[in-house]
């Protein structure tokens, strides 16, 4: 792919042939017009993110009265579900052959499914009993992740498609962070209007409206836009079985996956733990400046580390990134009430290491599906992002069911004090359990060998291969 090819519409790029040499590998770089297109849905989806993120299981606790317990549960069994829909939708797309693309055309039916189950999940209608209440967010829960897996697995796997460039992976993942801060933004600020309503139920009814329509606009917008290459169709594995054991069998994938999953085991306390933390345990009057100091240095060192792994190497500035990530979660341990500045500066220092772990895993995996290829002479991007995906909800829905079931067995009661066994429980779930994950997954990323040498070893083979066919 030129150049000029990925600034073209996908719609112009379906009767060309995508092929590329190994200089044409090398020196290709994605105009920001290309990146712009690939990360524009992480705006819309930041602000629900972020409310999903942080304010659902309160939102279900506190406003929809549903048990920690059983809304933990509804959480995980959703996440579970994708144990079936992840596989399945990776596979196929690998393998679908279409004028308008194997990724894009799984984008574009993704984009109405997934607004209306966003818009169901927080609008759910005051007339329910508790028993249908339990059933409709169950039900608009599911229809969300299965939607929204036939979008992001797609999507994921067409951004590694975009270069091949070891570096320019690098790049392209560290901007698209950077603008997917500006819908974090947006989502802080409807995280603060949603606090302040005094009617919550109905201001969560306008602001996922809002949203769900702005995500599919931004999905069609997205998939029009994106170039696609046309030669890697039909390039999937033959089989399911085999396409996905090909995933376990790469050892820099098997390595990578299980330190993408206990961090993420770790890492997903924050979300589902801060607003109950600043309200019970550390008693501070805004939620939404202590995501803001989180989020201010992942928008401002993005560019950063997009220098500094050209430096240190990718893996290398991912494991000291994973180490201040411990430090700072478990210094939250020792907040108390009203140390405002103790607070902001962890969550400062925290917001550091989690953006460099926002950039480096995803151009890390490009490169290791780059092996995948080497090894098996086929692209499964989508089989390599599905397996990714999994693993990130499976790892976020058993987070889930813990913190749901531990609230519950300690005595949570909504919009009341809480006990001192409550507030232990809180800070302990949101402290020390992702400073112990980030503590083994950094030990375990030593292990990591797939450097850029090698990659561009790897590179070399796959580029004469290219070459001879097109001879």
């Amino acid at each position: 792919m030129s150049e000029s090819d990925a600034a073209e519409p996908a719609s112009t790029q379906s009767s060309k042939s995508n092929t590329m040499s190994d200089t044409t590998a090398d020196a290709v770089r994605l105009r920001m017009g290309t990146i712009v297109a690939f990360a524009s849905p992480r705006i819309a989806f930041g602000i629900m993110g972020t409310l999903f993120g942080v304010y659902l299981m309160k939102f279900a606790t506190d406003v929809l009265a549903i048990a920690p317990a059983v809304m933990g549960t509804i959480l995980a069994v959703s996440r579970l579900w994708d144990g079936v829909t992840d596989p399945v939708i990776g596979y196929l797309s690998d393998k679908t052959r279409s004028r308008f693309g194997r990724r894009r055309s799984w984008m574009f039916w993704a984009a109405i499914p997934m607004s209306l189950g966003l818009i169901g999940i927080w609008s759910p209608p005051s007339a329910l009993s508790s028993t249908m209440l339990v059933v409709w967010m169950a039900a608009t829960l599911i229809l969300y992740e299965t939607a929204s897996t036939a979008f992001f697995v797609p999507h994921g796997a067409l951004g590694v498609e975009l270069s091949p460039n070891y570096h320019e992976r690098t790049r392209l993942y560290g901007y698209s962070h950077m603008i997917g801060i500006f819908g974090v933004a947006a989502g802080l600020l409807s995280l603060y209007l949603m606090d302040q309503a005094e009617d919550k139920r109905s201001f969560a009814i306008i602001l996922s409206t809002i949203a769900g329509i702005s995500i599919a606009g931004l999905v069609l917008f997205t998939t029009y836009i994106l170039p696609e290459r046309t030669d890697y169709q039909g390039r999937g594995s033959a089989s399911p079985f085999s396409s996905f054991l090909d995933v376990f069998k790469n050892k820099h994938a098997r390595l990578l996956l299980i330190v993408y999953g206990i961090e993420t085991f770790g890492g997903s306390t924050l979300g589902m733990l801060a607003a109950y933390s600043a309200e019970y345990v550390v008693k501070m009057d805004s939620l939404v400046i202590i995501l803001v100091v989180y989020q201010i240095p992942q928008f401002l060192f993005a560019p950063l580390w997009i220098r500094l792994s050209k430096v240190f190497g990718k893996r290398n500035l991912w494991v000291g990134a994973t180490l201040l990530s411990a430090v700072s979660f478990g210094c939250l341990f020792f907040a108390g009430e009203n140390e405002h500045l103790y607070v902001y500066l962890c969550c400062f220092m925290a917001g550091v290491g989690s953006g460099a772990g926002a950039v480096l895993p995803p151009s890390i995996q490009a490169d290791i599906v780059d092996y995948d290829e080497y090894l098996t002479h086929e692209r499964k991007e989508g089989s390599y992002l599905a397996v990714w995906n999994l693993v990130r909800k499976i790892a976020g829905s058993i987070t889930a069911f813990i913190i749901g079931i531990t609230l519950q067995i300690v005595g949570f009661e909504p919009n009341a004090e809480q006990t001192e066994e409550t507030k232990l429980a809180i800070q302990g779930l949101l402290a020390l359990m992702p400073a112990t994950c980030y503590i083994v997954g950094a030990f375990l990323l030593l292990k990591f060998s797939f450097n850029e040498k090698e990659h561009a070893e790897v590179r070399k083979v796959l580029d004469a291969r290219a070459a001879e066919k097109t001879i």
